[in-house]
């Protein structure tokens, strides 16, 4: 009897790290892959644009919100540099009444 408690004891040890069972699942084959982002490229560097004009309304119409908030650099994608300047040009075509500062309450 003594020699069966040993012979348990000694098949009772446990398993090296590496070869633990719930470490040595496999992958899921349906599971979900992570979702990876593109990075974003900024639209006037692709164009090799070095200067925004003000007048271009149409193009800096697109980086404001509908109630008149400038998009972020981290939204629209835009370098420091030019995120900068189209500041700047909607700054200037506000003063100018080119576009709104605001929309009014309904």
């Amino acid at each position: 009897m003594s020699e069966e408690n040993i012979t348990n004891t000694q098949n009772a040890q446990p398993k090296a790290d590496g070869q633990n069972q719930e470490n040595t699942r496999t992958a899921k084959p349906f599971a979900k892959k992570r979702f990876e982002s593109r990075r974003k490229v900024c639209k006037f560097c692709a164009e090799k644009i070095d200067h925004i004009d003000y007048k271009n309304i149409q193009l800096i119409k697109s980086f404001t919100m509908d109630s008149g908030k400038i998009l972020s650099r981290r939204i629209t994608g835009t370098c420091a540099k030019h995120q900068r300047q189209v500041t700047q040009a909607i700054k200037r075509d506000r003063n100018l009444a080119f576009l709104a500062y605001c929309l009014p309450k309904k």
